[in-house]
């Protein structure tokens, strides 16, 4: 993989600063996706939310493009940069031996939100390590293009069908890649090892206490039931302003009247910020409308819940209370809001309806490390090129004639040798890929591509992931795919992000872990 050469005597260096060894220079970059429990939660439930429908409306992602890269043979046959060298897959998939190709439960998607906001995905896989934790997939489907950061609400789904998660939702923690593609865009390194959390699914709810509510870090709603006057007044009377019990009036002007109106009246209440209610008086036997009704404090939120809410604040939108805890380096850790309520008593009228809280939290499941789950991949670098090689993706994107051959649905896969000369592809900076006849659009970004494949094991070796589709003979379809070639720089990174550790994010009874 090449290095950006700076002249000595354009750069002002002595010899003596030159006497570093090469390898001085920097071969691996990392960034931070979602380290932390409360934000990988968050990240999770924003794709999981509405049974998946975040999931169902992400479409494949798209190199920044108007037309189909250029390949231009560079003649070179791709001499290794070092010893050739490999880690040996796992495997929980039992041996099923086939004529068919057997496609691996290692792959799936990656889900993540682009610089413009959009939902997209990649193809991926779980690879080897010692923390059973990487996922390997394109550099440009986790680092954004042309900027030293990375994509937000980064998952990976194995075994993605149609908005489901069969072997959980894996967040992403910290993310790995070439220092030439994280700093300079240069596709050459166009790969990327991402160290996720243990996975998790959401499904299971419980009904719980207004208070266990309110403590809960994690999925939570109410759902209300419709009940009678009588079954108000009666749960009213029995637990109180604290109760569940509430009413709530349609009519956008209840007529308004005192606690001593002698007409049917009912109580409700009102919400106001924080210092209102401070200033209110206390509760009192006659129920006064204006005092102290109820007040929900430092409920546990996202990160991104917090940040809407505070807009939604400056905009006079929202009159709860909002809280930050931060560590003892500034960092937030945590975020809360709080709401708060004062008595109004107004007339009971045919638009009154009666209503009984129930407090539902949602209860997550963990599913363990990513590569306990579904296994993981082996890894090559410094293989020979013209090596027999079997690709696996989601491809998704038409033709660029418009035929539409594939729905990005279920995996595809293409087998063959791969070219035994490197190629150029000059728009992206490319000096060095590989090549592999294959017909799979854009979608299958970031797929594996594994030598020594075992048909019955469903494992072989990543030396390659899908970075970009070409079409060779210019008849409006993609022929051929290409990847980095995977070299000692590659072996660097992996060494890098295989050290990785990262988190349970959901405890034994599906409590949301700090």
């Amino acid at each position: 993989m090449k290095r950006l050469l700076i002249p000595l005597a354009a750069a002002g260096l002595s010899a003596a600063a030159l006497a570093a060894p090469a390898s001085a220079a920097p071969s691996w970059s990392s960034d931070n996706l979602q380290p932390k429990p409360a934000d990988a939660y968050g990240a999770a439930a924003f794709w999981l939310d509405s049974n998946g429908a975040a999931l169902r409306k992400a479409t494949q992602y798209h190199l920044d493009t108007a037309s189909v890269p250029k390949l231009v043979s560079s003649g070179n046959q791709g001499a290794p940069d070092g010893k050739p060298g490999m880690t040996g897959p796992t495997t929980t998939a039992k041996a099923s031996p086939t004529k068919n190709v057997n496609l691996p439960k290692t792959i799936g998607k990656v889900f993540f939100l682009d610089k413009e906001g959009h939902y997209r995905w990649c193809s991926a896989t779980s690879i080897q390590s010692r923390n059973r934790n990487l996922v390997a997939t394109a550099g440009h489907c986790v680092f954004a293009n042309g900027k030293d950061d990375v994509y937000d609400k980064w998952v990976f789904v194995p075994g993605y069908y149609q908005g489901k998660a069969p072997w959980g939702v894996y967040v992403g923690a910290y993310a790995f890649t070439a220092y030439d593609l994280d700093t300079y865009d240069d596709y050459d390194g166009d790969f990327a090892f991402v160290a996720v959390h243990n996975g998790f699914i959401l499904g299971q709810e419980k009904e719980v206490s207004k208070g266990q509510f309110s403590e809960w870090a994690g999925d939570k709603w109410v759902k209300h039931e419709e009940i009678k006057k009588d079954e108000f007044d009666a749960g009213f009377d029995k637990y109180g302003p604290a109760g569940p019990y509430w009413s709530k009036d349609f009519d956008l002007t209840p007529e308004k009247v005192g606690h001593d109106y002698k007409g049917e009246k009912t109580l409700t209440k009102v919400e106001v910020t924080k210092a209102a209610y401070a200033a209110a008086p206390k509760n009192t036997a006659d129920r006064k409308n204006g005092e102290q009704y109820e007040k929900i404090e430092r409920a546990p939120i996202s990160k991104e819940t917090y940040k809407k809410l505070v807009a939604e604040k400056a905009d006079g939108k929202f009159l709860g209370w909002l809280e930050v805890d931060k560590d003892k380096n500034g960092t937030e850790v945590a975020w809360y809001e709080s709401h708060y309520y004062l008595k109004q008593w107004v007339k009971t009228g045919k638009t009154v309806r009666y209503f009984r809280d129930h407090y539902i939290i949602g209860i997550a499941k963990d599913m363990g490390r990513l590569g306990d789950v579904v296994g993981g991949q082996g890894v090559a670098w410094n293989q020979p090129l013209g090596q027999q090689t079997t690709a696996f993706g989601y491809p998704a994107a038409p033709h660029p004639d418009g035929d539409k051959a594939f729905t990005g649905v279920t995996p595809k896969w293409c087998a063959g040798k791969t070219s035994t000369k490197s190629y150029q592809v000059n728009m992206f900076k490319v000096e060095t890929h590989q090549l592999l006849k294959c017909s799979m659009t854009e979608g299958a970004d970031g797929g594996p591509w594994l030598i020594k494949y075992s048909n019955a094991k469903r494992t072989g070796y990543v030396n390659g992931v899908t970075s970009m589709f070409h079409d060779n003979d210019k008849n409006g379809r993609i022929d051929y795919i290409s990847s980095a070639i995977f070299d000692g720089e590659v072996a660097d990174v992996y060494n890098k992000a295989n050290y990785a550790q990262t988190k349970k994010i959901v405890g034994p009874h599906g409590e949301l872990l700090k």
